[in-house]
């Protein structure tokens, strides 16, 4: 969701934050802001609706220079999308400025309490924020950072921040402080910066400080100053991260979501190389996971959007193979709503990001309950991998796209991987793997195909469904998400044998049914229900694997193994939901109202 940078530097930062909140936009967002400080020489704070793009053009012409600023890309929770509520924001006496990502639960409460008589400009709760610090400040004559650990104070338990202030008075200082929202701090010769992901400053540093929960920061262009929760100064030495910034950019790709389908062969072998040396043993899976996980007697698999629907693949793999009976839960129900649990639970938090705050509530639950817990992230360095017991890595390297793709197959592969270690597999899953990377890179090279089944069966439809059984129900609801997500095209997945219960009074004259059709046990009751469909007029397209392919399915999916096939019969249905989102003119990268991580509940 909404994204921060900051930057006190040697040099002139304004080219810098914009730069940075470029590569935030596949946050979502829309409103951005900045706020520039050039000390005897003045300050700028400048907010725009819209794109990042429109918050340049506002910024040119106004000869904006400084060596420190702060900005935000804002996705509206209290209040509408306005220039009045977009960040930045200042406190009454133009003082201090304030980005912040979260939610402050009780901000009514404060309002009443501390600001009556404070002019407010914005419905948002930062507002109230910046206008506490500035209170506490004057009337209490405090200092910046205790009138700024005042107002945290201040919060309720169930809010979640991540704040960057700036006091116009210090020109060449942030302050900073985070809880349930991610934050980093970048060191470099060039100067110091804040992010919500280390992607935004790539280009300033690779070096960043994890600043963790309750925590607070003051961070100049050559010092960081670290408070743990009791207010005692602390050292963390920075971590290097070893990312390209050139990963984080489209290249020759008019949109990032066709760069990172294309790029699913690769990770496959990455995954497979990494998990597997040249014997075929597996390798860079600790010991105490495998023998943690085979000590459990119900395996937990807890994930939101996108990862919940790689879990119910992932489930398959541990119930055949490692036999251990594995449920798969959406985090924002666990959390408030956890079921009666085993004797012995063992928890997989699945995500792309692994920031994912509802996923984050319930790993914090479970923890103090003592179970032990596994993280399988793509970013190693987030909340969720530092918080559990264990973490294992997707190697997918940046996704920004708001659909998730490449994370979504990483995510199949390396529950495999793991169900493979703990189990009994009699496959030669190396080798499994590595035919599914060749047979990806077949698919995704038939782009026309898909391109032309998207305008066909799409074109000026308002509504679709995916079809399947057994693993094909599981990557249905999948690829529904993938088309609604960015085509918004309402669409519905679900098992198959679902349609005469209720669903199949939907089916109109040419309504679109993709049915996916790899599994040999269930192919005979598809292709009945496929018939139920056509019957009533529904436009049926039909994605099989040669061995179940009849005259007139669209397209012919190559062959792997079976159990494996999910990770094959995604990629038509990403590219798919990509030429139907073109077909409509539509942003294939930013969907609206959709953020990357949702990092608030």
């Amino acid at each position: 969701m909404c994204g921060i940078v900051g930057f006190t530097s040697f040099n002139q930062v304004l080219p810098t934050l914009l730069k940075g909140l470029e590569k935030l936009e596949y946050r979502g967002y829309d409103s951005a802001g900045v706020y520039v400080n050039n000390g005897d020489q003045g300050d700028y704070l400048v907010k725009e609706t819209g794109r990042v793009a429109d918050l340049e053009r506002a910024t040119e012409n106004k000869n904006i220079k400084g060596t420190s600023g702060i900005a935000h890309t804002r996705w509206a929770t209290h209040g509408g999308v306005s220039v009045e509520n977009a960040h930045p924001h200042a406190s009454e006496d133009g003082r201090f400025y304030l980005a912040h990502n979260g939610v402050i639960e009780n901000y009514d409460e404060l309002r009443d309490t501390y600001l009556q008589g404070v002019k407010l400009h914005s419905q948002t709760d930062t507002e109230v924020a910046v206008q506490l610090i500035a209170k506490f400040a004057k009337e209490d004559n405090l200092s910046v950072v205790d009138a700024f650990k005042k107002m945290i104070a201040l919060l309720d338990g169930n809010s979640a921040y991540a704040f960057l202030l700036m006091d116009r008075q210090e020109p060449g200082v942030m302050y900073t402080a985070k809880k349930k929202s991610p934050l980093l701090i970048g060191v470099s010769d060039q100067g110091n910066v804040v992010t919500s992901d280390a992607a935004a400053m790539l280009d300033v540093t690779h070096d960043f400080i994890e600043l963790m929960d309750d925590e607070v920061a003051i961070v100049e262009k050559d010092k960081v100053t670290l408070f743990n929760a009791q207010g005692e100064p602390i050292t963390r030495l920075p971590f290097h991260l070893d990312i390209d910034a050139a990963e984080t950019d489209k290249g020759v790709y008019p949109y990032y979501m066709l760069k990172e389908v294309d790029e699913q062969a690769i990770v496959t072998r990455t995954l497979s190389q990494y998990y597997f040396d040249d014997e075929n043993n597996i390798q860079n899976i600790d010991t105490k996971i495998i023998d943690a996980m085979k000590a459990a007697d119900r395996l937990y698999i807890v994930a939101a959007g996108t990862s919940y629907h790689a879990g119910l693949v992932g489930k398959r793999y541990f119930e055949q193979w490692a036999k251990i009976p594995t449920e798969v839960h959406i985090s924002s129900e666990f959390a408030y709503d956890q079921p009666m649990l085993s004797q012995k639970p063992f928890f997989i938090f699945l995500s792309q990001s692994g920031e994912t705050a509802d996923s984050r509530e319930v790993l914090d639950n479970i923890t103090k309950q003592g179970y032990p817990t596994l993280t399988i992230a793509n970013v190693m360095n987030s909340t969720l991998t530092r918080e559990a017991d264990f973490a294992l890595p997707l190697l997918a390297g940046p996704e920004i796209a708001v659909a998730s793709t490449k994370a979504y197959t990483a995510q199949i592969s390396v529950e495999a991987i793991l169900a493979h270690a703990i189990g009994h597999s009699d496959l030669d899953l190396k080798l499994e793997l590595a035919k599914v990377a060749v047979e990806m890179q077949v698919i995704i090279d038939q782009k026309e195909d898909f391109k032309a089944i998207a305008e066909s069966a799409l074109s000026g439809q308002h509504s679709a469904f995916y079809i399947g059984r057994g693993l094909d129900a599981a990557v249905a609801v999948e690829a529904a998400l993938k088309l609604k997500e960015i085509s918004y095209i309402q669409t519905e997945g679900f098992a198959a044998g679902e349609l005469k219960h209720g669903t199949i009074s939907l089916i109109e004259e040419g309504t679109p049914v993709f049915a996916l059709l790899t599994q040999a046990k269930t192919a005979g009751l598809v292709r009945g229900e496929i018939a139920q469909v056509a019957a009533r007029g529904a436009n049926t397209i039909v994605i099989a694997t040669k061995e179940l392919a009849k005259a007139g399915d669209a397209y012919i999916l190559p062959e792997v193994n079976e159990l494996l096939m999910p990770l094959l019969e995604v990629l038509p249905a990403q590219l798919i939901a990509y030429y139907a989102t073109l077909d409509r003119g539509l942003d294939v990268d930013r969907p609206r109202n959709l953020a990357k991580s949702v990092t608030v509940q």
